[in-house]
Order: C-alpha cells, then sequence, then structure tokens
C-alpha cells in the first residue's frame, strides 16, 4: 500500500525509516484496539515527563475512594520516533516505534488475569522513568519492527535492572529483521561476557502454563516448532528475544498487509505470551536471590592450603547457573560439620588454569557445551590424580545431559556413567539418605521416584565422577524454581552435604 509522510517535524525519521523499511513499521501498525495514549505526539524516548501535579486540596472522607490500582508486573519501554502518515484514502494514522501494537501488554495481562483470577497491569514509560527495581516490577518490554538504539544511559540502566534480577524481552513485532539484528547486537553489547542461546525445547517457559510443543506461523515459515532465544543471567533467562512476533496474536490480530512478515498464529502467540509473563513473575524471586553478592571472609580470599576448595570449571555455555549456591552449601557445611571449608568458590578454565590445588571441581549447566583438547586432557589427568569431579544438571534439562554423557565420552572413553548403588558410602557420610522429596516437576513424569538418584564413574575403586541428573544446587539456595526437575530443598541439602563430604575424605 502506497503511503506519503505528511507534515511530521522530524526529517531524520523520515530518512531513516527509508533505510531500514518503513514498510514494516507501517504495515505491522493497526494490530488491534487502540490503547490510552500515555505520551505526548512527537516526543523521543529519552525525554522525560514532568509528574503529574499533586490535588490542591485532600479528599474529604465522604468523597468516594478509589479502588487499589492492580500491581505492575510489566513495562512497556518507549523507545524511537512517532510519525504521522496520510493513506491514500486520506485517513492520517500515528506510527510509533515503540507501540505498533498499543494493546498487546494490556491484552495479555488481561487474558492472563483471567486465567489465573488475578489481576496485573503495566505501565508504558521510558528508560529514564524507570524506576529500575526489579522487586517491584519484573519484566520490561521492548517491542517493534525498525532499529533500535539506546543511549550509553539507557543501556546502563537496562544492564542493571537484569543483573539486580530482573527480565527484558526484545518482540519483533511481525518479524522483522531489522529489529531483531538489533535486538541481538543490543543484548550482546549489554553483556558482553553472555553469549546468546537457543532456548532448549524441554525449557520451563515452554511448560510453565501451556506446553508449548508445536506453534504455527500464518506464513512464511515452515515449521511448527517454537524459537526463542536469550542470554542466561544465572539459572534464570534475563534477556528474552523473539525473533519472530509475538504482540500482534496477544491482542487477535495478524499482519495481513506485509507480505514479508513472520509471526505466531493468535493461539501459539498468547500461548507463549502467557508462559512469559508466568515465567518472569515465577522467576522474579530466584532472580532477587542469584543476583546478591556472594559474601565470604577475608580468610577466604586467601588461596587456602589445609581447606575444601570449592572449584567451578567455567565452560563455553552457561556454566554458572545458580550464583550464591555453593556458598550457601559450604556455610551449612561450616555450620553443621567439622569439615574445614573456604567459602569463595573458585572459578577455573580447563585446560589453561593450575589444577594442582584442587581435589573437587563442579560442573554444571543449562543447555550444550563442548570441551576442548586442552580441557579433555586437563580434566582427564584431574580425575586420574584422584580429583572428584561433581556435574550438576542445572533445571534437569535434557540438552545438558546429552552434551555431559557426550563430552564424558571424550575424557574416559573406556568408562560410562552408571547408576550409584544405593549402598554406596554416599549415601551416609552425614545423612543416612532412603528417602528424598523431588519438585512438583519431577513427580509429574515420575510420581513413585522417593529414592536418590546418582549416577557416576570409579576409578580405583572410588567415585571420582559424581552426576546429578535432577539440579541439586537449586535446594542449596533455598528459594522456589518454577518447574524445574530438582530435589526439594532440605533434601538436596541433604544430599550436597554428603557429597562434599564423600569427596573431602576420599
Amino acid at each position: 500500500m502506497k503511503t506519503r509522510v505528511v507534515v511530521i517535524g522530524l526529517l531524520a525519521f523520515a530518512i531513516l525509516a527509508a533505510a531500514v523499511g518503513t514498510q514494516w513499521a507501517i504495515a505491522a501498525k493497526s494490530c488491534g484496539v487502540q490503547a490510552p495514549p500515555a505520551t505526548p505526539h512527537r516526543r523521543k524516548a529519552g525525554e522525560s515527563v514532568p509528574p503529574l501535579p499533586l490535588p490542591a486540596t485532600p479528599l474529604r472522607r465522604s468523597e468516594r475512594k478509589r479502588q487499589p490500582s492492580p500491581p505492575v508486573v510489566a513495562a512497556k519501554i518507549i523507545w524511537g520516533e512517532s510519525a504521522l502518515f496520510t493513506r491514500e484514502n486520506g485517513m492520517a494514522e500515528k506510527v510509533a516505534d515503540w507501540n505498533q501494537c498499543p494493546a498487546d501488554l494490556q491484552q495479555l495481562l488481561a487474558k492472563t488475569g483471567r486465567w489465573a483470577g488475578l489481576s496485573y497491569s503495566s505501565e508504558p514509560m521510558t528508560l529514564t522513568q524507570f524506576h529500575g527495581d526489579p522487586e517491584k516490577l519484573p519484566l520490561l518490554l521492548v517491542n517493534g519492527s525498525r532499529t533500535i538504539c539506546l543511549d550509553r544511559n539507557e543501556q546502563a540502566r537496562m544492564r542493571d535492572f537484569v543483573r539486580k534480577g530482573g527480565m527484558v524481552l526484545f518482540d519483533s513485532i511481525a518479524g522483522s529483521p531489522y529489529f531483531y539484528q538489533s535486538a541481538c547486537e543490543l543484548a550482546q553489547a549489554l553483556f558482553p561476557e553472555l553469549e546468546r542461546r537457543t532456548i532448549p525445547a524441554d525449557h520451563p517457559i515452554y511448560h510453565i502454563l501451556y506446553d508449548v510443543d508445536t506453534v504455527r506461523f500464518p506464513k512464511n515459515r515452515e515449521t511448527d516448532k517454537p524459537f526463542l532465544e536469550g542470554l542466561y543471567v544465572g539459572s534464570r533467562i534475563g534477556v528474552l528475544i523473539s525473533k519472530f512476533g509475538l504482540g500482534c496474536a496477544w491482542d487477535d490480530h495478524e499482519v495481513p498487509l506485509l507480505d514479508q512478515a513472520v509471526y505466531y498464529d493468535v493461539t501459539s502467540g498468547i500461548q507463549l505470551g502467557m508462559n512469559i509473563l508466568a515465567y518472569a513473575v515465577g522467576y522474579a524471586h530466584a532472580g532477587l536471590v542469584e543476583a546478591k553478592p556472594e559474601l565470604f571472609g577475608s580468610l577466604d580470599e586467601r588461596r587456602p592450603t589445609d581447606e575444601f576448595v570449592f572449584g567451578q570449571i567455567q565452560h563455553g555455555g552457561a556454566w554458572n547457573v545458580h550464583p550464591g549456591a555453593a556458598a550457601a552449601l559450604l556455610r551449612r557445611l561450616r555450620q553443621d560439620t567439622a569439615l574445614r571449608v573456604s567459602l569463595k568458590r573458585l572459578p577455573v578454565t580447563l585446560g589453561r588454569d593450575d589444577l594442582a590445588g584442587f581435589t573437587f571441581l563442579c560442573l554444571t549447566g543449562l543447555d550444550d557445551f563442548q570441551l576442548d583438547g586442552k580441557a579433555v586432557a586437563a580434566l582427564r589427568e584431574f580425575l586420574n590424580s584422584s580429583g572428584t569431579l561433581f556435574i550438576n544438571n542445572g533445571l534437569g534439562l535434557r540438552t545438558f545431559d546429552q552434551a555431559v554423557r557426550r563430552e564424558l565420552k571424550k575424557v574416559l572413553p573406556e568408562s560410562s556413567l552408571a547408576p550409584v548403588p544405593r549402598t554406596h558410602p554416599i549415601f551416609g557420610t552425614v545423612f543416612q539418605i532412603e528417602k528424598v522429596a523431588y519438585t512438583p516437576a519431577v513427580r509429574r513424569v515420575q510420581p513413585d521416584l522417593a529414592a536418590p538418584v546418582l549416577e557416576g564413574v570409579s576409578i580405583d575403586g572410588n567415585l571420582r565422577v559424581i552426576y546429578s541428573p535432577f539440579d541439586l544446587e537449586a535446594a542449596w539456595l533455598g528459594c522456589d524454581y518454577p518447574l524445574v526437575a530438582a530435589y526439594e530443598n532440605e533434601s538436596g541439602m541433604q544430599m550436597g552435604i554428603n557429597l562434599i563430604l564423600y569427596a573431602a575424605t576420599h
């Protein structure tokens, strides 16, 4: 459809629009019911809005009080520019980069509220207005179709929000390649130390309310599998990127005017959106807990020679799954046992760092990882020198389980993981563990499972590789991880104490 720009007072916007595909902005517009405008026309995202004035006089007792507003759980970030376009029929239409589906978030919250029997609300705001507190508001939504650009201050505020425990969702309205590419670049700029990863199919975000194993795309995509990417911050997704459009589905609309559009149909998009919202709310507390600094004393700062040291293997995957979990376990060990421990876990890189001072290493993750030749050789030497390797399946996901078994074959080609028998000393070093409690995600699949499950590899008669296919570390922090395949808190803590004592005494 032909369009022409009328007087908008923003020449730069018109020039930039031609460069990045104005058709995406215009055709992806008109996705639903118009939400009440929250910002004045032609205001740039970086400008602030003065607060509304307080009433000149207080309300009288006889005046009816307003009902309390529902809690705000999400904010839609105002960014970019806005402009007026006139179609051939003479109808003028406002197009704003940040608000091409004006009622998307409101409609998603309303649908989720009806499903859960709860009432939530959202607010549009700029990042300069945003208070940055994930305890008050756990989710930021950034969507659109054109190239997104934030200044350094806005980037710093967004990074700080995620680091504190918040979650950011980038939704490419109608699957615009311009928005998607810029969102990926922005995420990398925010967290250069993290790698963007494809979210595996058994991740909780696909199953927390609905089991979204298959989806539908009205056009331009043959597969029936959902596709989300993200950056893991601890155990949670701190930044989520949807390459294909979600917002229009939340408002029960499609994108008929843009042939290149790629987006989820209404049912698929709503189910994914409700899962994302539930995930952001459900993992908000875990984000706050994992964001706390790991505390230890001055003695723990020095490399100890007579204390148990918790070494953590860094690898190319998501290796820092539960920040603070090791320290929580070590504090419990220091409190309840006679074992001398250092509270400071030490990250190590296989093949680069000297492992001579370590007797225990932990390897954990959330998805695929690979060990190069130097790492394989270093880990093999560590195990053959009486070191103990503990492997924890963060969140209990299949992708990491498959990677563990594949990589261990490189390290110990003549050995395979085997169930640790119930009579093994590891189940009785401190606590006599015969039965354990598992999270609902485990009980749903294996309702009769009550025995502890560990697998391992023995070398020279001693258990040198100990693998937990269910998440043990999640239990050590004592917070809730919805839909995680893990041990319940006290069971996991007792298993962890036994495991460390076994490794330290064998």
